[in-house]
C-alpha cells in the first residue's frame, strides 16, 4: 500500500519531527476529516508500506532524516512555482527550494522525485508569456534532477475565490499555448510533462494525461510491479495511486492564497498550536468519544516481479 503525507497538508515542511517520531513508533492515528471521532490507525511498517509518498513546497526539514527513511521506497513531489509572498506568504526562497530538490534527487534517485509547477493561474501580473519564461528558467535548473513535471490549472473553489479574488484559470486558448510551450521545454530538458486532472485534449499538444502519480510512475520509483485495489472516493479525472493520507486539512503553514486544503488563516494557526510532535495524531491528541479502527493493510507488491530500469 501507499502512505501519502501530502494531499491535506505539508508534513515535510512543518511536521518532519512528528513524522519521524511516528515512523520510529511504527504507527499513526488519523482522524476522518468529515467524521472527526472516527479514527484510523495505520501501521507504518515497511512490510505493508510499499511506498511513502510526499508532496511538499519545502523538503529541506526532511533532509537530515533521509538515512532513516532508507528502509522505505519513496516518491516525492516538490512544488516550485514563480509566485511571490503575496500569493505564497510562507514558502521559502525558490532558489533555496531548488537546491533542496537537487540534494533530495541525488539521494533518492531521479526516478523517485517529480516537480510540480501548479496551480497555473492568470492574474497578479502573470500571463502566459510570463509563465513560459519562468518555466523555461526553472526547467534548465532542474534538468537531470527529475524526468517528470506535473502541471495543473487553478481550480476556483469557493475558498479560492474568497482568498484570491484577482486570480483566474487560463482560458482554453491559453491552456493550449501553455501546453505547447511547456511540452517543447520539457523535451529540451529531458522531462515528461504530466497534466493533473486536466482535460485529455491537451494530449495532442504534448501533455501526458494519464496521471501525475500513476501506477507507472510509482512502479518505476520503487522498482516493483504492484497490484493495487480498485480506487474509490477519488475524483473521476484522477488516475493516480493516492494511497491513504495521514495529514489533516487546515494545518498547512504556507498559507497560499490558492490552497484548497486550508479554509482560513485563523483556523490554520489554531490547529498548528494544537500540534504535538509526540502525539500519534498530527493535530491534537485522543479525545472523548474517539472510535479507533485498525486499517486493513497489506502490500500491493507482486512477488518475484521486480522491475529493472536503466
Amino acid at each position: 500500500m501507499i502512505i501519502n503525507t501530502g494531499c491535506r497538508t505539508d508534513i515535510p515542511a512543518f511536521y518532519s519531527k512528528w513524522l519521524m517520531n511516528r515512523i520510529r513508533e511504527g504507527y499513526v492515528l488519523v482522524r476522518n476529516p468529515y467524521y472527526p471521532n472516527k479514527v484510523t490507525k495505520y501501521s507504518l511498517s515497511p512490510e505493508v508500506v510499499d511506498c511513502l509518498a510526499f508532496c511538499t513546497k519545502n523538503p529541506e526539514p526532511m533532509l537530515p532524516y533521509l538515512n532513516e527513511l532508507d528502509k522505505y521506497k519513496q516518491y516525492w513531489f516538490v512544488t516550485i512555482t514563480p509566485y511571490g509572498k503575496n500569493i505564497e506568504p510562507k514558502v521559502p526562497d525558490k532558489e533555496r527550494v531548488i537546491e533542496s530538490f537537487k540534494k533530495l534527487s541525488n539521494y533518492i534517485g531521479v526516478n523517485s522525485i517529480g516537480w510540480r509547477y501548479d496551480p497555473i493561474f492568470i492574474g497578479d501580473g502573470f500571463n502566459v508569456n510570463k509563465h513560459i519564461n519562468y518555466f523555461e528558467n526553472m526547467s534548465r535548473k532542474l534538468k537531470n534532477y527529475t524526468h517528470n513535471c506535473t502541471i495543473s490549472f487553478l481550480d476556483l473553489y469557493e475558498k479560492v475565490k474568497r482568498n484570491a479574488p484577482g486570480l483566474r484559470p487560463p482560458s482554453i486558448e491559453e491552456q493550449v499555448e501553455i501546453a505547447k510551450a511547456f511540452s517543447k521545454i520539457g523535451k529540451e530538458n529531458n522531462m515528461i510533462i504530466h497534466g493533473c486532472c486536466e482535460n485529455t485534449f491537451l494530449e495532442k499538444y504534448g501533455i501526458k494525461c494519464n496521471g501525475c502519480m500513476s501506477q507507472e510512475i510509482i512502479e518505476k520509483s520503487i522498482d516493483f510491479s504492484l497490484k493495487p485495489p480498485k480506487r474509490k472516493n477519488q475524483r473521476e479525472a484522477c488516475n493516480c495511486l493516492m494511497g491513504s493520507d495521514i495529514g489533516a486539512y487546515n494545518s498547512c503553514g504556507h498559507l497560499c492564497k490558492y490552497c484548497y486544503a486550508n479554509y482560513n488563516k485563523t483556523l490554520v494557526i489554531q490547529n498548528m498550536k494544537k500540534h504535538d510532535d509526540n502525539s500519534p495524531f498530527l493535530i491534537g491528541d485522543k479525545e472523548k468519544g474517539d472510535q479507533i479502527t485498525e486499517a486493513k493493510q497489506k502490500s500491493w507488491k507482486i512477488e518475484n516481479n521486480q522491475l529493472s530500469f536503466i
